[in-house]
């Protein structure tokens, strides 16, 4: 049990949450697969033999089951947005520093804290209260949280928006790629400008192997070896491979991710957002730990599978994930990017396009 409450809680309490208790996530968060030898697994809503993602899972599934109507959460690579896929709900990753972190890490942009909920308005009423400036955290963004209600939607018909089945060249499932494409003719026949185009990401996965791996190094490293020996294999991967790190990696790696980040800056001088898929697979077995393969391509570790989500991540652009359809019975998710910091344009988008599919209104069957 904790000694005191998070930054993000003690604010929700100050604006009235009740809170009700704590979902289910893999252990220490690490992975898109919501199990554990406490809990065990969280079954997805639309099919209790199929995985909710993660980690953030147990909280996208309690949205989708009308369990409650708001959840929190942090991502590092996907963690709100993956699950928010998996299980037809929004899950919304901010710009960095808008969502400030006292304990941990503060200097770290690699995790944000943000909202999920099942709709746009209720997304931005969380993060309203989640969002703005405090004393103790030295990277925070000074806009109070009040600022980014109410949501109004753009007008689809002034933007251009760039679509992409795959960030330029990641394996994607069949029926995400059409779902994504359904999407961009629906988006082209409100009058929207749709261009098909991605950013330049090179470097993205070396960039975030490289962060992500230093943060399982500095949190597990410490414990002993008889603490290690606890830990599931792909976390213990995690900390091999912070612990193979070298200086040579870290000279390479902020001036590299200065140069995506930049990169990034100029793609949106062309277009006001992109969208993308959330995820590479649609929800899979329970009983499978990872996807060892995505449309025909060998993953070789357990985050491989998610960089539709984690190349995003170290951009720093504000994404969120948004129901996008179903196929086979599941859910997919569309990914929306905005420039550096523009959380409240891309609310307002997602909001006007919320009100064009409608996709978040499917409630999954009750259980028999």
């Amino acid at each position: 049990m904790p000694d005191a409450d998070a930054l993000i809680v003690e604010r929700m309490r100050r604006a009235g949450a009740v809170t009700i208790g704590k979902t289910n996530v893999p252990e220490f968060g690490a992975g898109s697969q919501t199990f554990n030898r406490v809990f065990g697994p969280t079954r997805n809503p639309y099919d209790p033999g199929k995985t909710c993602g993660g980690s953030s899972g147990g909280a996208a599934v309690a949205l989708a089951a009308r369990m409650i109507p708001v959840a929190d959460g942090s991502d590092t690579g996907g963690s709100l947005r993956n699950p928010a896929a998996f299980c037809n709900v929004i899950g919304f990753r901010p710009s960095p520093g808008r969502v400030p972190t006292v304990h941990g890490d503060p200097w770290s942009d690699l995790s944000t804290a943000g909202p999920m909920a099942r709709t746009v308005d209720d997304l931005a009423l969380l993060f309203s209260v989640l969002a703005g400036p405090d004393p103790r955290v030295p990277n925070c963004l000074s806009d109070a949280g009040s600022s980014f209600l109410p949501v109004e939607p753009v007008d689809l018909a002034k933007l251009r928006i760039a679509v992409t089945e795959d960030f330029g060249g990641l394996p994607v499932e069949p029926a995400i790629r059409d779902a994504i494409g359904e999407l961009r003719a629906a988006l082209a026949d409100a009058g929207a400008t749709v261009v098909d185009a991605a950013p330049d990401l090179a470097d993205a996965r070396r960039i975030f192997h490289i962060l992500r791996a230093t943060g399982f190094r500095r949190r597990f490293g410490p414990m002993t070896d008889e603490q290690k020996a606890e830990l599931k294999d792909s976390i213990r991967w995690n900390l091999e491979a912070g612990l193979e790190l070298t200086l040579a990696d870290y000279d390479w790696v902020y001036p590299a991710r200065t140069a995506l980040i930049a990169r990034v800056a100029a793609f949106f001088d062309n277009v006001d957002l992109l969208i993308g898929p959330t995820t590479q697979v649609q929800p899979f077995d329970l009983q499978t730990d990872w996807p060892r393969e995505v449309d025909g391509k060998r993953m070789s570790t357990y985050i491989e599978w998610m960089e539709s989500c984690s190349w995003i991540t170290v951009t720093c652009c504000p994404a969120l994930s948004l129901p996008a359809g179903f196929r086979n019975g599941l859910p997919v998710g569309a990914q929306l990017v905005a420039p550096l910091r523009a959380d409240g344009f891309l609310l307002r988008a997602a909001k006007a396009i919320e009100a064009l599919t409608g996709h978040g209104a499917r409630v999954p069957e009750p259980a028999s």
